[in-house]
């Protein structure tokens, strides 16, 4: 079995507005259920659960209701950080599932994940262990201590920009953030962070420039723009 956990229990301060971002409305449909569609509409998941922000639950279930997403098992309150929230599902999680379901953890503010990014991060994970979706780093890269100047840059070509999802199995998944808590980490940023600081090696599948993170306002004109742009017919 493979599983979705969604992640959507950020207050989006960044977007500047009164509605947490998961909850906007582009184009009469609110983000969340954007994302959760594109798990909705893949073959190879079975069930999706979302870590939500306290007080929403209710709504994020009759939208579910409303959008027809019927893959929805769990709406489950979401922590203080974005680990404790996926801690939070994938403790109740195990309490009904097999120790060898993959479990694919993925932004919420992610709504344009194209499918074949979820098959790679499944296909990945099943020869390797674990997957990290990545691309690879198309600007210059530069050092700054202060975010004011900088003297140093590092080559592009050893880097990555991880996006989501990232996959486990749940037993080993459930693992990595128990001996966290042995560590005494309590607030990695993601869990390609959290395998690496606790020693693990991460394996990578391809992302894509479209699986973008909405965190402004204008992150949410291009998710605009792209679900109203259709693609010439000569574009290969």
């Amino acid at each position: 079995m493979n599983i979705a956990i969604i992640t959507a229990a950020g207050t989006g301060t960044r977007t500047h507005q009164l509605v947490p971002k998961q909850f906007l409305h582009v184009y009469d449909k609110p983000i969340i259920i954007y994302t959760l569609e594109c798990f909705q509409n893949h073959p190879m998941i079975d069930e999706i659960y979302v870590a939500i922000l306290e007080g929403w639950e209710g709504f994020m279930d009759l939208y579910a209701q409303q959008f027809g997403i019927t893959k929805l098992k769990g709406i489950i309150k979401g922590g203080k950080t974005g680990q404790e929230s996926i801690e939070n599902v994938l403790y109740e999680v195990r309490k009904t599932h097999a120790d060898t379901d993959l479990v694919l953890v993925h932004d919420g503010a992610r709504p344009y994940l194209p499918e074949e990014v979820i098959t790679s991060n499944i296909e990945t994970c099943r020869k390797h262990g674990n997957a990290i979706t990545a691309i690879d780093c198309k600007e210059a890269m530069l050092v700054t201590p202060d975010k004011i100047q900088s003297v140093e840059s590092i080559d592009r070509e050893i880097l990555y920009r991880t996006q989501t999802p990232h996959a486990m199995p749940l037993k080993e998944m459930c693992e990595l953030h128990d001996l966290a808590k042995e560590k005494g980490i309590v607030a990695s940023v993601a869990t390609c962070t959290l395998l690496i600081e606790c020693g693990f090696q991460v394996w990578f599948n391809r992302g894509s420039d479209l699986n973008f993170k909405i965190t402004s306002k204008e992150d949410l004109l291009l998710f605009k723009a792209l679900l109203s742009e259709q693609s010439p017919s000569w574009l290969k």
